[in-house]
């Protein structure tokens, strides 16, 4: 159906680029392009298409006012038709980039890739939405309803592949820009006249007010960052996509494949046997790896949907990648069980395969963090390794606890806290040069900000890096080379584990604080 739509589309639009140019020498910021939006589209109250924000600068008496005309960008190298797992977002022959509600699973990863905060869960569908370019009326020769409607024509729409049209005749000519050029989507919304610092939102100063209503102070964001000689007075609310499921998902992954990645280490340095390597690690995995699954598919908005991922899958996206890693894990680790409980060893082959997933299945979600391309500080190359560190000490955790539960001999837990004390002091270092280091770019430097110094120090430093990583290194050291009590080794890998979820949190939440339009 989406290949015959799209050949009948070809045949009504033709081949064309369509843009938008928003004259803010034009703008009087009177919302109207707001206002024709949401009836056109009839867009739930609280949630937007297209948005009218406002920023003052100077001070009294010599003040100005500048407004600034949101949506989406339609970009040539959309981040959101990356990471959309099930192609419900999509390019027409005429350069719109639209959406398919039928197939959207709302797992909101097109909120965290597109850099302008253009895309929002509509309420009632529980589905992603965002500005369309009115494709209904373009399909008709219509303009969208927001260039019609604007009292001043300050909105113009338009063929930039035909040198004659009007849209391309004023990016020719005009000084035009365009926000955040160095994320490298080539967007199509050009802007003529516009004040600065409203394509730059870090470069605003929150206000603890709007015009007409207070602002909510349910979110930790822009009040921490230093005051701009530019106040924003007037914007939308745009809620953060991802909240505690994905910091648990990131955990518990985490633990599912340690679970097996440390034993098969362990087996092939020594190849011991017996049913703590065999049957129970393999059973930790794979109820990890369980409830992992179950967190993935309860954060998003359509759970009923989740089977899209295999049935309308975008193989350009990690989720996509990620879940058939997953599955493979799943499946090897099963095997794993059942080998283990009739035979009571793992083949070679196996262990090796196993080890690999395992491996895949912690690292993968660097890649689809990394696909959230409005998240600076998710951009790290370092992630993948902390990823996998994160791994090795979990499911050196998993062997001290379930060791000492089963009775394990000392040499077992021995092995087991040398590699949780390397694999904490690792993180724990990567951790300090990382945010040591010079950041790329001025968000990623507010993000870790916001863990370092700002509201989310006391997470970061006391119960990451305190309580959860430094203390296990301690109590790990003193367990292999002077008081061999399981007690000890019971307490460093709880208290190693709640540090590991203690930094996916902090790292979830800090790299959404800052703003992105």
């Amino acid at each position: 159906m989406r290949l015959y739509r799209m050949i009948v589309l070809e045949s009504i639009v033709g081949t064309k680029n369509l843009g938008f140019v928003i004259d803010h020498n034009r703008c009087i910021g009177c919302h109207a392009c707001t206002v024709a939006c949401k009836e056109e589209h009839e867009v739930p109250v609280g949630v937007f298409r297209t948005w009218v924000k406002y920023a003052e600068k100077g001070a009294f008496p010599d003040t100005s006012r500048h407004f600034g005309v949101l949506r989406c960008n339609h970009c040539e190298a959309a981040p959101c038709m990356q990471i959309c797992p099930t192609r419900a977002l999509f390019r027409r022959p005429d350069g719109i980039v639209d959406f398919d509600n039928s197939r959207c699973i709302g797992c909101k990863g097109c909120m965290q890739a597109c850099p302008y905060d253009a895309l929002y869960i509509d309420p009632n569908s529980h589905t992603a939405a965002k500005c369309n370019f009115c494709a209904h009326r373009v399909e008709a020769d219509l303009n969208p309803a927001c260039v019609i409607v604007c009292p001043t024509q300050a909105i113009i729409a338009g063929d930039l592949a035909d040198p004659a049209s009007k849209i391309s005749r004023i990016v020719a000519r005009e000084k035009v820009t365009v926000r955040k050029p160095q994320k490298g989507t080539k967007p199509k919304v050009f802007y003529v006249g516009i004040e600065g610092d409203l394509l730059r939102p870090t470069q605003l100063a929150a206000q603890s007010s709007y015009m007409w209503a207070e602002r909510r102070a349910d979110s930790k964001t822009r009040e921490d960052f230093d005051p701009r000689l530019t106040r924003e007075v007037y914007d939308v609310k745009h809620p953060v996509p991802w909240g505690s499921k994905i910091s648990a998902y990131l955990w518990t992954k985490s633990i599912a494949a340690g679970a097996l990645l440390v034993p098969a280490i362990l087996l092939e340095l020594s190849r011991r046997t017996g049913d703590l390597f065999t049957v129970i690690c393999p059973l930790i995995a794979l109820f990890a790896l369980a409830v992992t699954s179950l967190l993935l598919i309860f954060d998003l908005k359509r759970p009923e949907r989740f089977f899209f991922l295999m049935t309308k899958s975008n193989f350009s996206s990690w989720l996509v990648l990620g879940g058939y890693i997953l599955m493979g894990y799943g499946g090897l680790g099963t095997a794993w069980l059942v080998l283990g409980f009739v035979t009571r060893g793992v083949p070679h082959p196996l262990t090796w395969a196993t080890a690999a997933f395992a491996i895949g299945s912690a690292c993968y979600s660097a890649f689809l963090f990394a696909q959230a391309k409005g998240r600076d500080l998710w951009q790290s190359p370092m992630f993948l390794w902390h990823l996998l560190v994160h791994a090795l000490t979990a499911g050196a955790c998993v062997v001290l606890l379930a060791g000492v539960g089963a009775g394990a001999r000392f040499a077992v837990l021995r092995d087991a806290a040398l590699i949780l004390f390397f694999a904490l002091l690792l993180s724990l270092a990567m951790v300090l040069a990382e945010i040591a280091l010079p950041h790329a770019t001025e968000d990623a430097a507010l993000a870790s900000h916001s863990m370092v110094k700002g509201p989310y120090r006391m997470q970061f430093w006391g119960l990451a890096m305190g309580v959860g990583f430094a203390v296990p290194i301690v109590l790990s050291a003193l367990f292999l080379f002077c008081w061999h009590s399981p007690a000890l080794a019971i307490v460093s890998a709880v208290l190693a584990l709640a540090g590991l979820f203690w930094y996916e949190d902090v790292w979830v939440k800090a790299g959404q604080v800052v703003p992105l339009s």
